[in-house]
């Protein structure tokens, strides 16, 4: 993708980028942002030796949300807007959700609106220390969007979601870990680091098993007890097939690091 697109796509040694490029803008969403986004998904899902994949955004901020600016220039067609970003929006994080690679987010700065509904949708998320996170829908008068609505309750209970979604208050990135909204917080000079580290360790680990695990925990709120425990038996089979199972058992009992290749 070209330098000025709104959505960046790199792979490096089995982990993928995907940076959010309207940095004008703190990277907020229009159409063709929710739409590339989308693309970028795609091709990563038919790409071979991506093991990880990692969101983050150009410039000052991780996203500021929607792009309040395109709803604000065509006012009687709002609702029209909104179906243009919303829809290929929700269609590339229901995609996201469905990936085997682990999905890490990155984020810095502004971290608002729609910003923190794909932060959510991740598997995994770091925090700059400079981070301040909103969901700041209420404040223009608009109800949720990006998920945030199903990934909130479940991640920081449904209380603290409704707090947070009602008065728009904005939290640090300390209040977001000790909330479970990121997995950890890093000084923001060394996120880009921190962050490709942490990726570098997923990328090098039983990634075949990564996905099963992801599905499996996704997938728990939905399910009884005994229908997720007969996905576990199934999904631990499908596992023990595979050439990591055998690296990773040869690896215990000749003490060793295993050598993954994610098959």
């Amino acid at each position: 993708m070209q330098l000025n697109s709104p959505i960046l796509l790199s792979i490096d040694q089995g982990i993928a980028r995907i940076t959010f490029n309207r940095p004008a803008v703190l990277n907020a969403i229009d159409a063709s942002l929710a739409t590339d986004f989308l693309d970028a998904l795609k091709d990563l899902s038919s790409t071979p030796d991506v093991r990880v994949i990692i969101l983050n955004g150009a410039g000052k901020g991780f996203m500021a949300g929607g792009d309040v600016g395109a709803f604000h220039a065509d006012l009687p067609n709002a609702g029209d807007t909104a179906d243009a970003i919303i829809g290929p929006l929700h269609e590339a994080l229901a995609f996201m959700t469905r990936l085997p690679q682990p999905v890490i987010a990155s984020v810095h700065g502004a971290v608002a609106g729609a910003g923190v509904s794909l932060a959510m949708a991740c598997d995994l998320a770091i925090a700059a220390d400079n981070a301040r996170f909103t969901l700041a829908y209420s404040r223009i008068g608009a109800s949720l969007d990006g998920a945030s609505s199903w990934s909130l309750p479940r991640i920081i209970g449904l209380r603290k979601a409704m707090e947070l979604a009602l008065t728009a208050e904005t939290i640090d990135a300390h209040e977001a870990l000790r909330l479970n909204m990121v997995n950890r917080v890093v000084p923001a000079a060394t996120l880009a680091a921190e962050t490709d580290a942490f990726a570098r360790r997923l990328a090098d680990g039983p990634t075949f098993a990564f996905g099963r695990i992801k599905a499996l925990l996704r997938q728990s709120f939905e399910l009884s007890i005994e229908e997720q425990m007969a996905a576990e038996q199934t999904s631990f089979r499908a596992c023990a097939s595979t050439q990591d199972f055998a690296e990773g058992l040869n690896a215990f009992f000749e003490k060793r690091p295993a050598a993954f290749k994610g098959r």
